[in-house]
Protein backbone atom coordinates (compact mmCIF):
# COMPACT_ATOMS: atom_id res chain seq x y z
CA UNK A 1 0.00 0.00 0.00
CA UNK A 2 1.40 3.51 -0.77
CA UNK A 3 1.05 6.14 1.52
CA UNK A 4 -0.93 8.83 0.80
CA UNK A 5 -0.62 12.88 0.70
CA UNK A 6 2.97 13.01 0.32
CA UNK A 7 4.77 16.34 -0.81
CA UNK A 8 5.25 16.82 -3.73
CA UNK A 9 7.60 19.84 -3.41
CA UNK A 10 10.25 20.29 -0.82
CA UNK A 11 12.12 24.15 -1.78
CA UNK A 12 8.35 25.45 -2.85
CA UNK A 13 6.94 24.94 0.51
CA UNK A 14 10.32 25.06 2.16
CA UNK A 15 9.38 27.61 5.07
CA UNK A 16 5.98 26.21 6.03
CA UNK A 17 6.52 24.13 8.78
CA UNK A 18 2.58 24.71 9.58
CA UNK A 19 2.61 21.35 6.61
CA UNK A 20 3.75 18.46 8.62
CA UNK A 21 5.97 17.40 5.24
CA UNK A 22 7.62 20.23 5.91
CA UNK A 23 7.95 20.55 9.28
CA UNK A 24 8.97 16.60 9.68
CA UNK A 25 11.78 17.62 7.13
CA UNK A 26 13.15 19.89 9.40
CA UNK A 27 13.44 17.95 12.20
CA UNK A 28 14.93 15.23 10.52
CA UNK A 29 17.44 16.78 9.50
CA UNK A 30 18.39 18.85 12.53
CA UNK A 31 17.91 16.08 14.92
CA UNK A 32 20.59 13.85 12.39
CA UNK A 33 22.73 17.02 12.39
CA UNK A 34 22.55 16.71 16.53
CA UNK A 35 23.46 12.87 16.06
CA UNK A 36 26.50 13.36 14.14
CA UNK A 37 28.08 16.07 15.73
CA UNK A 38 27.20 13.86 19.00
CA UNK A 39 28.77 11.18 17.38
CA UNK A 40 32.06 12.55 16.23
CA UNK A 41 32.44 15.21 19.04
CA UNK A 42 35.45 13.32 20.75
CA UNK A 43 37.33 13.42 17.16
CA UNK A 44 38.70 16.95 16.89
CA UNK A 45 39.99 16.02 20.29
CA UNK A 46 41.55 12.72 20.07
CA UNK A 47 44.71 15.06 19.84
CA UNK A 48 44.03 15.93 23.67
CA UNK A 49 42.47 12.22 24.42
CA UNK A 50 45.64 10.41 22.80
CA UNK A 51 47.70 12.55 24.84
CA UNK A 52 46.37 12.37 28.33
CA UNK A 53 45.70 8.41 27.89
CA UNK A 54 48.77 7.97 26.23
CA UNK A 55 47.05 5.30 23.04
CA UNK A 56 49.25 3.89 20.89
CA UNK A 57 48.58 4.45 16.84
CA UNK A 58 47.28 1.22 17.18
CA UNK A 59 44.72 1.70 19.91
CA UNK A 60 43.93 5.03 18.30
CA UNK A 61 43.04 2.70 15.79
CA UNK A 62 40.67 0.58 17.25
CA UNK A 63 38.57 4.05 18.74
CA UNK A 64 38.35 4.41 15.11
CA UNK A 65 36.56 1.41 14.46
CA UNK A 66 34.98 1.04 17.69
CA UNK A 67 33.16 4.80 16.88
CA UNK A 68 31.30 2.85 13.28
CA UNK A 69 31.51 -0.75 14.97
CA UNK A 70 28.04 -0.63 16.64
CA UNK A 71 26.23 1.53 14.39
CA UNK A 72 26.50 -1.34 11.83
CA UNK A 73 23.78 -3.71 14.20
CA UNK A 74 22.19 -0.79 15.15
CA UNK A 75 21.14 0.06 11.86
CA UNK A 76 19.95 -3.65 10.70
CA UNK A 77 17.69 -2.96 13.90
CA UNK A 78 16.39 0.56 13.29
CA UNK A 79 15.10 -0.16 10.21
CA UNK A 80 13.20 -3.04 11.30
CA UNK A 81 11.90 -1.12 14.72
CA UNK A 82 10.91 2.02 11.64
CA UNK A 83 8.57 -0.52 10.15
CA UNK A 84 7.45 -2.15 13.13
CA UNK A 85 6.94 1.52 15.64
CA UNK A 86 6.98 3.89 13.29
CA UNK A 87 9.61 6.34 12.48
CA UNK A 88 9.04 9.14 15.71
CA UNK A 89 8.94 6.74 18.36
CA UNK A 90 11.90 5.19 17.05
CA UNK A 91 14.18 8.64 16.56
CA UNK A 92 12.51 9.95 20.26
CA UNK A 93 14.09 6.18 22.10
CA UNK A 94 17.31 6.27 20.45
CA UNK A 95 18.14 9.79 20.53
CA UNK A 96 17.03 9.86 24.52
CA UNK A 97 19.07 6.57 25.15
CA UNK A 98 21.74 7.65 22.86
CA UNK A 99 22.57 10.79 24.86
CA UNK A 100 23.88 8.87 28.00
CA UNK A 101 27.14 7.24 26.84
CA UNK A 102 27.87 10.60 24.62
CA UNK A 103 28.07 12.41 28.07
CA UNK A 104 29.41 9.04 30.18
CA UNK A 105 32.47 9.16 28.04
CA UNK A 106 33.63 11.67 30.24
CA UNK A 107 33.95 9.05 32.57
CA UNK A 108 36.84 7.54 30.90
CA UNK A 109 40.13 7.29 32.67
CA UNK A 110 41.85 4.42 30.50
CA UNK A 111 42.08 2.94 26.69
CA UNK A 112 39.95 -0.07 28.04
CA UNK A 113 36.69 2.62 29.58
CA UNK A 114 37.35 5.22 26.55
CA UNK A 115 37.05 2.15 23.98
CA UNK A 116 33.49 1.05 25.42
CA UNK A 117 31.91 4.16 25.33
CA UNK A 118 32.92 4.86 21.97
CA UNK A 119 31.32 1.52 21.12
CA UNK A 120 28.14 2.76 22.32
CA UNK A 121 28.22 6.01 21.31
CA UNK A 122 28.07 4.01 17.73
CA UNK A 123 24.73 3.11 18.53
CA UNK A 124 23.55 6.95 18.04
CA UNK A 125 24.79 7.00 14.04
CA UNK A 126 21.79 4.85 13.49
CA UNK A 127 19.82 7.97 13.27
CA UNK A 128 20.75 8.14 9.50
CA UNK A 129 18.05 5.39 9.33
CA UNK A 130 15.47 7.07 10.42
CA UNK A 131 16.35 10.50 8.84
CA UNK A 132 15.93 8.72 5.54
CA UNK A 133 12.81 6.93 6.54
CA UNK A 134 10.95 9.54 7.78
CA UNK A 135 11.58 12.01 4.12
CA UNK A 136 11.04 8.67 2.40
CA UNK A 137 7.10 8.53 3.75
CA UNK A 138 6.84 12.46 3.30
CA UNK A 139 7.89 12.82 -0.05
CA UNK A 140 6.82 11.84 -3.43
CA UNK A 141 8.56 10.23 -6.19
CA UNK A 142 9.80 12.95 -8.21
CA UNK A 143 11.78 15.38 -5.54
CA UNK A 144 12.35 12.42 -2.62
CA UNK A 145 15.75 12.01 -4.05
CA UNK A 146 16.34 15.48 -3.05
CA UNK A 147 14.84 15.51 0.38
CA UNK A 148 16.58 12.30 1.12
CA UNK A 149 19.65 13.78 0.39
CA UNK A 150 19.58 17.15 1.49
CA UNK A 151 17.76 15.79 4.84
CA UNK A 152 20.95 13.60 4.87
CA UNK A 153 23.20 16.11 4.09
CA UNK A 154 22.60 18.87 6.33
CA UNK A 155 22.87 16.12 8.97
CA UNK A 156 25.80 15.20 7.98
CA UNK A 157 27.05 18.70 8.54
CA UNK A 158 27.81 17.75 12.03
CA UNK A 159 30.80 15.81 11.43
CA UNK A 160 32.12 18.91 9.42
CA UNK A 161 30.55 21.28 12.13
CA UNK A 162 31.96 19.24 15.16
CA UNK A 163 35.71 19.71 13.46
CA UNK A 164 35.40 23.44 13.97
CA UNK A 165 33.09 23.91 17.56
CA UNK A 166 34.14 21.24 19.81
CA UNK A 167 37.70 22.33 19.80
CA UNK A 168 35.94 25.51 20.87
CA UNK A 169 33.80 24.79 22.98
CA UNK A 170 36.93 22.76 24.94
CA UNK A 171 38.63 26.11 24.66
CA UNK A 172 35.82 27.95 25.99
CA UNK A 173 36.03 25.35 29.14
CA UNK A 174 40.06 25.95 29.21
CA UNK A 175 40.07 29.80 29.10
CA UNK A 176 36.69 31.06 30.13
CA UNK A 177 36.43 28.62 33.47
CA UNK A 178 39.69 27.86 34.05
CA UNK A 179 39.56 23.60 33.52
CA UNK A 180 42.33 21.51 32.81
CA UNK A 181 42.41 19.86 29.42
CA UNK A 182 41.56 16.61 31.14
CA UNK A 183 38.50 18.14 32.52
CA UNK A 184 37.49 20.49 29.18
CA UNK A 185 36.93 17.41 26.65
CA UNK A 186 35.01 15.66 29.27
CA UNK A 187 33.35 18.22 29.98
CA UNK A 188 32.35 19.34 26.34
CA UNK A 189 30.93 15.78 25.78
CA UNK A 190 28.37 16.60 28.97
CA UNK A 191 27.25 19.38 27.01
CA UNK A 192 26.52 17.93 23.67
CA UNK A 193 24.83 14.93 25.68
CA UNK A 194 22.32 17.16 27.19
CA UNK A 195 21.95 18.85 23.72
CA UNK A 196 20.76 15.51 22.17
CA UNK A 197 18.54 14.23 25.16
CA UNK A 198 16.76 17.53 24.46
CA UNK A 199 16.62 17.18 20.70
CA UNK A 200 14.93 13.31 21.41
CA UNK A 201 12.13 14.78 23.72
CA UNK A 202 11.27 17.94 20.91
CA UNK A 203 11.19 15.37 18.03
CA UNK A 204 8.17 13.54 19.84
CA UNK A 205 6.57 16.79 19.94
CA UNK A 206 7.40 17.60 16.60
CA UNK A 207 6.23 15.40 14.55
CA UNK A 208 4.24 12.51 13.56
CA UNK A 209 4.66 9.30 11.53
CA UNK A 210 3.11 9.79 8.36
CA UNK A 211 1.38 12.83 6.29
CA UNK A 212 -1.94 11.17 7.40
CA UNK A 213 -1.01 10.27 11.44
CA UNK A 214 0.58 7.90 12.93
CA UNK A 215 1.22 3.99 12.00
CA UNK A 216 -0.97 2.84 14.88
CA UNK A 217 -3.50 5.03 13.44
CA UNK A 218 -3.13 4.61 9.93
CA UNK A 219 -3.23 0.31 10.60
CA UNK A 220 -6.52 0.57 12.47
CA UNK A 221 -7.65 2.06 9.12
CA UNK A 222 -6.66 -0.46 6.83
CA UNK A 223 -4.09 2.13 5.43
CA UNK A 224 -1.36 0.05 5.96
CA UNK A 225 -0.23 -3.83 6.43
CA UNK A 226 -0.60 -4.76 10.07
CA UNK A 227 2.97 -5.13 12.39
CA UNK A 228 2.95 -8.81 11.97
CA UNK A 229 3.72 -8.86 8.34
CA UNK A 230 6.58 -6.43 9.13
CA UNK A 231 8.98 -9.31 9.60
CA UNK A 232 8.14 -11.11 6.59
CA UNK A 233 8.97 -8.32 4.73
CA UNK A 234 11.71 -7.47 6.29
CA UNK A 235 13.30 -11.09 5.58
CA UNK A 236 11.99 -10.85 2.17
CA UNK A 237 14.02 -7.25 1.49
CA UNK A 238 17.40 -9.46 2.70
CA UNK A 239 17.49 -11.90 0.32
CA UNK A 240 17.11 -9.05 -2.61
CA UNK A 241 20.49 -9.28 -4.44
CA UNK A 242 20.38 -5.66 -5.48
CA UNK A 243 20.00 -4.69 -1.26
CA UNK A 244 23.45 -6.29 -0.59
CA UNK A 245 24.97 -4.34 -3.75
CA UNK A 246 23.71 -1.14 -2.65
CA UNK A 247 25.45 -2.49 0.97
CA UNK A 248 28.75 -2.65 -0.41
CA UNK A 249 28.32 0.53 -2.30
CA UNK A 250 27.13 2.70 0.71
CA UNK A 251 30.45 1.19 2.41
CA UNK A 252 32.29 2.67 -0.77
CA UNK A 253 30.83 6.60 0.01
CA UNK A 254 29.87 7.26 3.15
CA UNK A 255 32.20 4.15 4.80
CA UNK A 256 34.81 6.59 3.61
CA UNK A 257 33.36 9.78 5.09
CA UNK A 258 32.83 8.39 8.42
CA UNK A 259 36.56 7.21 8.39
CA UNK A 260 37.34 10.71 7.12
CA UNK A 261 36.05 12.52 9.96
CA UNK A 262 38.11 10.11 12.04
CA UNK A 263 41.14 10.51 10.66
CA UNK A 264 41.59 13.97 8.99
CA UNK A 265 42.12 15.85 12.33
CA UNK A 266 44.78 13.88 13.12
CA UNK A 267 45.75 13.02 9.36
CA UNK A 268 46.49 17.39 9.11
CA UNK A 269 47.90 17.46 12.52
CA UNK A 270 50.78 14.28 11.91
CA UNK A 271 51.64 15.05 8.32
CA UNK A 272 51.24 19.03 7.29
CA UNK A 273 52.54 19.88 11.16
CA UNK A 274 49.36 22.31 11.90
CA UNK A 275 47.99 22.85 15.75
CA UNK A 276 44.88 21.67 16.76
CA UNK A 277 42.52 24.65 15.72
CA UNK A 278 43.86 24.42 12.36
CA UNK A 279 43.71 20.68 11.75
CA UNK A 280 39.73 20.87 12.71
CA UNK A 281 39.27 23.76 10.52
CA UNK A 282 40.94 22.22 7.75
CA UNK A 283 39.28 18.73 8.65
CA UNK A 284 35.77 20.24 8.45
CA UNK A 285 35.67 21.76 5.12
CA UNK A 286 35.15 18.04 4.25
CA UNK A 287 32.14 17.70 6.41
CA UNK A 288 30.88 20.88 5.71
CA UNK A 289 30.50 20.01 1.53
CA UNK A 290 27.74 18.21 2.91
CA UNK A 291 25.54 22.02 2.93
CA UNK A 292 25.31 21.34 -0.80
CA UNK A 293 27.02 18.43 -2.04
CA UNK A 294 24.46 15.91 -0.96
CA UNK A 295 21.62 17.36 -2.02
CA UNK A 296 23.17 17.89 -5.41
CA UNK A 297 23.75 13.80 -5.49
CA UNK A 298 20.09 13.75 -5.19
CA UNK A 299 18.87 16.81 -7.36
CA UNK A 300 20.72 14.94 -9.86
CA UNK A 301 19.27 11.34 -9.27
CA UNK A 302 15.91 12.52 -9.57
CA UNK A 303 16.64 14.77 -12.76
CA UNK A 304 18.08 11.20 -13.85
CA UNK A 305 15.40 9.39 -13.01
CA UNK A 306 12.78 11.54 -14.71
CA UNK A 307 15.18 11.13 -18.26
CA UNK A 308 15.66 7.27 -17.60
CA UNK A 309 14.12 5.94 -15.16
CA UNK A 310 15.38 4.00 -12.32
CA UNK A 311 18.29 2.61 -14.47
CA UNK A 312 19.43 6.66 -14.89
CA UNK A 313 19.42 6.99 -11.19
CA UNK A 314 22.08 3.93 -11.25
CA UNK A 315 24.03 5.13 -13.66
CA UNK A 316 24.71 8.59 -11.94
CA UNK A 317 25.50 6.63 -9.21
CA UNK A 318 28.49 5.37 -10.82
CA UNK A 319 29.32 8.21 -12.39
CA UNK A 320 29.89 10.09 -8.70
CA UNK A 321 31.13 6.78 -7.24
CA UNK A 322 34.23 6.62 -9.91
CA UNK A 323 34.63 10.10 -9.46
CA UNK A 324 35.11 9.66 -5.61
CA UNK A 325 37.64 7.15 -5.87
CA UNK A 326 39.52 8.90 -8.68
CA UNK A 327 39.50 12.25 -6.45
CA UNK A 328 40.79 10.03 -3.19
CA UNK A 329 43.58 8.59 -4.70
CA UNK A 330 44.79 12.33 -5.70
CA UNK A 331 44.26 13.40 -2.05
CA UNK A 332 46.35 10.97 -0.97
CA UNK A 333 49.53 11.84 -2.86
CA UNK A 334 49.48 15.58 -1.70
CA UNK A 335 52.31 16.63 -0.22
CA UNK A 336 51.89 20.19 0.59
CA UNK A 337 48.88 21.40 2.54
CA UNK A 338 47.96 24.28 -0.46
CA UNK A 339 47.09 21.47 -2.78
CA UNK A 340 45.98 18.90 -0.51
CA UNK A 341 42.94 21.40 1.16
CA UNK A 342 41.21 21.73 -2.49
CA UNK A 343 41.68 18.06 -3.09
CA UNK A 344 40.20 17.37 -0.20
CA UNK A 345 37.26 19.49 -0.78
CA UNK A 346 36.70 17.62 -4.22
CA UNK A 347 36.84 14.47 -3.01
CA UNK A 348 34.05 15.49 -0.20
CA UNK A 349 31.91 16.53 -3.44
CA UNK A 350 31.61 13.63 -4.97
CA UNK A 351 31.99 11.26 -1.66
CA UNK A 352 29.07 13.12 -0.59
CA UNK A 353 26.79 12.94 -4.26
CA UNK A 354 27.51 9.66 -4.20
CA UNK A 355 25.75 9.47 -1.09
CA UNK A 356 23.09 11.31 -1.77
CA UNK A 357 22.58 9.27 -5.11
CA UNK A 358 22.94 5.77 -2.99
CA UNK A 359 19.29 7.25 -1.29
CA UNK A 360 17.63 8.32 -4.58
CA UNK A 361 17.78 4.52 -5.22
CA UNK A 362 16.45 3.28 -2.48
CA UNK A 363 12.95 4.29 -1.86
CA UNK A 364 12.31 1.97 -4.61
CA UNK A 365 14.07 -1.01 -4.37
CA UNK A 366 11.38 -2.31 -2.00
CA UNK A 367 8.64 0.18 -0.63
CA UNK A 368 6.90 -2.70 2.00
CA UNK A 369 10.04 -3.05 3.39
CA UNK A 370 11.30 0.60 3.30
CA UNK A 371 12.67 0.52 6.98
CA UNK A 372 14.86 -3.15 6.03
CA UNK A 373 16.18 -1.21 2.95
CA UNK A 374 17.26 2.00 4.36
CA UNK A 375 18.41 0.37 7.34
CA UNK A 376 20.74 -2.20 5.71
CA UNK A 377 22.20 0.30 3.16
CA UNK A 378 22.95 2.36 5.89
CA UNK A 379 24.81 -0.54 8.03
CA UNK A 380 27.29 -1.10 4.75
CA UNK A 381 28.33 2.79 5.32
CA UNK A 382 29.93 1.78 8.95
CA UNK A 383 30.33 -2.34 7.52
CA UNK A 384 33.14 -0.04 4.81
CA UNK A 385 34.17 2.28 7.72
CA UNK A 386 35.28 -0.58 10.16
CA UNK A 387 37.02 -2.19 7.14
CA UNK A 388 38.77 1.10 6.69
CA UNK A 389 39.68 1.18 10.30
CA UNK A 390 41.77 -1.74 10.49
CA UNK A 391 44.24 -0.11 7.79
CA UNK A 392 44.45 2.29 10.07
CA UNK A 393 45.75 0.56 12.84
CA UNK A 394 48.43 -1.30 10.68
CA UNK A 395 51.87 -0.27 9.64
CA UNK A 396 50.68 0.83 6.60
CA UNK A 397 51.24 5.17 6.05
CA UNK A 398 48.15 6.96 6.66
CA UNK A 399 48.68 8.29 2.92
CA UNK A 400 48.93 4.95 1.36
CA UNK A 401 45.80 3.83 3.15
CA UNK A 402 43.98 6.81 1.69
CA UNK A 403 45.26 5.62 -1.88
CA UNK A 404 44.20 2.06 -1.34
CA UNK A 405 41.37 2.82 -0.24
CA UNK A 406 40.51 4.93 -3.63
CA UNK A 407 41.71 2.33 -5.74
CA UNK A 408 39.02 -0.22 -4.10
CA UNK A 409 36.16 2.65 -4.34
CA UNK A 410 37.14 3.47 -8.22
CA UNK A 411 36.66 -0.58 -8.60
CA UNK A 412 33.22 -0.89 -6.13
CA UNK A 413 31.57 1.52 -8.55
CA UNK A 414 31.01 -0.75 -11.22
CA UNK A 415 28.86 -2.24 -8.75
CA UNK A 416 26.03 -0.47 -9.93
CA UNK A 417 25.36 -2.47 -13.52
CA UNK A 418 24.19 -4.91 -11.08
CA UNK A 419 21.49 -2.86 -9.79
CA UNK A 420 18.27 -3.84 -12.35
CA UNK A 421 14.78 -3.26 -11.69
CA UNK A 422 11.73 -5.06 -13.92
CA UNK A 423 9.85 -3.32 -16.88
CA UNK A 424 6.58 -3.61 -14.28
CA UNK A 425 8.36 -1.64 -11.99
CA UNK A 426 9.87 1.02 -14.43
CA UNK A 427 6.08 1.62 -15.74
CA UNK A 428 5.24 1.81 -12.14
CA UNK A 429 7.37 4.36 -10.73
CA UNK A 430 7.75 6.29 -13.77
CA UNK A 431 3.74 6.83 -13.51
CA UNK A 432 4.06 7.49 -10.29
CA UNK A 433 6.51 10.14 -10.48
CA UNK A 434 4.72 11.70 -13.62
CA UNK A 435 1.63 11.80 -11.48
CA UNK A 436 3.41 13.80 -9.04
CA UNK A 437 4.79 16.02 -11.02
CA UNK A 438 1.33 16.31 -12.36
CA UNK A 439 0.08 17.54 -8.81
CA UNK A 440 3.05 19.58 -8.38
CA UNK A 441 2.52 21.72 -11.76
CA UNK A 442 -1.38 21.95 -10.61
CA UNK A 443 -0.06 23.24 -7.81
CA UNK A 444 1.82 26.44 -9.31
CA UNK A 445 -1.18 26.69 -11.49
CA UNK A 446 -3.29 27.09 -8.47
CA UNK A 447 -0.62 29.56 -6.75
CA UNK A 448 -0.29 31.23 -10.16
CA UNK A 449 -3.91 32.17 -10.72
CA UNK A 450 -4.57 32.93 -7.04
CA UNK A 451 -1.82 35.65 -7.67
CA UNK A 452 -3.45 37.07 -10.60
CA UNK A 453 -6.76 37.18 -8.34
CA UNK A 454 -5.14 39.09 -5.92
CA UNK A 455 -3.73 41.48 -8.23
CA UNK A 456 -6.70 41.95 -9.59
CA UNK A 457 -8.64 42.43 -6.55
CA UNK A 458 -5.85 44.83 -5.07
CA UNK A 459 -6.43 46.72 -9.10
CA UNK A 460 -10.22 47.25 -8.85
CA UNK A 461 -9.76 48.35 -5.48
CA UNK A 462 -7.61 51.23 -6.06
CA UNK A 463 -9.47 51.94 -9.07
CA UNK A 464 -12.74 52.05 -7.15
CA UNK A 465 -11.15 54.20 -4.18
CA UNK A 466 -9.32 56.88 -6.74
CA UNK A 467 -12.89 56.81 -8.85
CA UNK A 468 -14.85 57.94 -5.39
CA UNK A 469 -12.34 60.77 -4.85
CA UNK A 470 -12.89 61.85 -8.30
Amino acid sequence: MEIQNKSTSLWGNFFKVNKVQIRTFHMTWFAFFSAFFAWFGIAPLMIIVRDELELTKSQVGWTIIASVAMTVFARFLIGFLCDRYGPRLTYTWLLVLGAFPVAGIGLANSFESFLFFRLLIGMIGGAFVITQYHTSVMFAPNVVGTANATSAGWGNLGGGATQIIMPLIFSGFVIGFGFTDAQAWRMSMVAVGIVVFLVGITYYFMTQDAPDGSFKELRAKGQMPHKKKVKGEYLKALKDYRVWVLFLIYGACFGIELTVNNTAALYFYDYFDVGLVAAGAIAASFGLMNIFARTLGGIFGDNFGQLWGLRGRAFWLFIVLLGEGIALMIFSQMSVLFLAIPMLVVFSLFTQMAEGATYSVVPFVNKKALGAVAGVVGAGGNAGAVAAGFLFKGTMEWNDVFFTIGVVVAIASFLTFFLRFSPEQEAEEKALFEKASLELLQIKADRANEAVANSIKIIEEYNEKHSKKI
